[in-house]
Parts: structure tokens; sequence; C-alpha cells
């Protein structure tokens, strides 16, 4: 596993807090050779002089948020790969790596070169202000819980149907938060957790579990109200990490971890119903 902050010269690249994306382009092609391009693709969509321009002008103008995010990174990844080979008893091969990005993303998975690669966008991170630990445990040890399924069992299932995609995505969400739980020792951990949302979600299990069951047959990636804080269940976002952490939970009751990582979907539809009842 390999852990990279390559944010520690950005006030020597931008003198000024000027941006250039020559410099830019240059500096990621040193972070991670010959990726420039899949950054700029990534946002030929967007207006850059307006949408991400200010958004890396002002990461690169709060040198102390920098700072705060660099040190949370820090502090969750050091001694990472052995605290994950004495938690889930295999090791992990990945590369992680904190970046000054084009607004890409706070945290995505990408795999290049045949790597597993978290990046970490810092000029998101700031914008969205996740510099804190708690969120840092979130962009970091939730993707990694994706990336030991990957690596371990079978990430991605071909689901011709939406609602089995659906179902599919609500237990490997589960699978990267129990991961993520684990990893930060505290079994009730949700990075997610402000304004009262895990007290609500517990308060309300039944009744969640009821309506996204309900609801499997009819929505879509418009109308699903589960994944995401850009869409609200009774006024909270992410409801289905908490209820695909509980359907994890109550799987692995009867089946080990490494195990379920390879569930098919027919296995995954008869323990459903019964996490239904």
């Amino acid at each position: 596993m390999r852990i990279i902050n390559a944010c520690l010269q950005l006030d020597t690249l931008f003198p000024q807090n000027r941006f250039s994306m020559h410099v830019w382009t240059t500096y990621m092609d040193r972070v991670i050779p010959g990726s420039s391009g899949l950054f700029l693709a990534d946002i030929r969509d967007y207006d850059f002089e307006r949408q991400c321009l200010p958004v890396i002008e002002h990461a690169l103008l709060h040198s102390e948020k920098r700072a705060e995010a660099a040190a949370s990174f820090k502090s969750v990844t050091d001694g990472l790969e052995e605290k994950i080979r004495r938690t889930f008893h295999r090791g992990l091969t990945a590369d992680i790596i904190l970046y000054l990005g084009l607004c890409n993303a706070a945290g995505w998975v990408k795999k290049w070169n045949g790597t597993a690669t978290i990046l970490l966008g810092i000029e998101k991170i700031i914008e969205l202000d996740w510099c804190s630990e708690k969120e840092m445990y979130g962009l970091i040890y939730h993707e990694l819980g994706h990336v030991y399924q990957a690596q371990y069992g079978v990430l991605k299932r071909n689901c011709t149907d939406t609602a089995d995609a659906f179902l599919w995505q609500l237990f490997t969400e589960g699978i990267a938060m129990y991961f993520e739980q684990s990893l930060a020792g505290d079994p009730d951990f949700y990075h997610q957790d402000r304004d009262g949302w895990a007290g609500f979600m517990k308060a309300h299990l039944d009744e969640l579990k009821q309506d996204f069951f309900r609801d499997l047959n009819t929505m879509d990636s418009r109308t699903q109200r589960y994944f995401g804080d850009w869409v609200k269940y009774r006024g909270f976002g992410d409801a289905g990490y908490y209820l695909g952490t509980e359907f994890v939970r109550f799987i692995l009751e009867r089946y080990d971890f490494d195990r379920i990582l390879s569930f098919d979907l027919p296995e995954l539809k008869a323990l459903s119903r019964e996490f239904l009842r």
C-alpha cells in the first residue's frame, strides 16, 4: 500500500495562490504519470472558470485548512496497512493519494496501471469542510471497504434489473460501512452522523426497511431517496448506508465476513426477504 500526500509543495507551485493549468498538468503527471488527461476529461462538461477555478483558488488561499486536512490524512493513514492486517487478517493492494484536483471529487476510486487508487481532492475536501479525522475516515476507510471487496470477492454484478442493482448497492455500501466501522474500532461509528442522523435511523429502522423494499421495484436514479447526501429520506441523506450496514450485520450473524464478499444475487435476495421479515 502506498500513501502519498501530494499537497506539500502547493505554495511553491502556485505562488500568490494563483492557479496555472500548465503547472497543474505537470504536477499531476508527476504524482501519477500520464494521469492528467483523466482529470481533464472528467470535467469537460463543466464551466471551468465559473464552477471549478474558484474552488481550487479557495483551497490555495486557505493554507490552514490544507494543513488541517493533511494532519487528518496522516493520522488516519499512519499504520493503516498493519491495522487492516490486524483487523481482517489480509493485506490490501491500493494507493491512497491526497492531491490538488480540478474539482473532480473529494474522494473517488480509479484503477490505474492495475492498482486501485483512492484519490482525495483537497480542493473539494476544503469546499465541503471535510477536513476532520471523522470525515477522513469516511473518505479513506469507506473506499478501502469497496477495494477490499473487489480484491477478495465480487464488487460489481451485472444487474439487468433496476431493483437488483439497488439491492446490490445496499449490500456493497453496507460492506464498506462495516469495514469502515471495524477499522475505526467502533460498531456505532457513522461518518454521516450529524444533526441526529444516527439516532433517527436507529429509531425508524423498521420503517426504513419497509420503505426501501416497498420502493425497490419502482425507484430509479432520479427517484431513489437512499443513496447520496443530495437526496433525502424524511429529511436525512444517506439513509441507505445505515440500512445497508444493518443488512450486512444481519447476514454476518450467519456467515463469515470473507464468505459474504462473493455472494451472488440469488443468495442476497433470499437473505433480503429474511431481513425484511
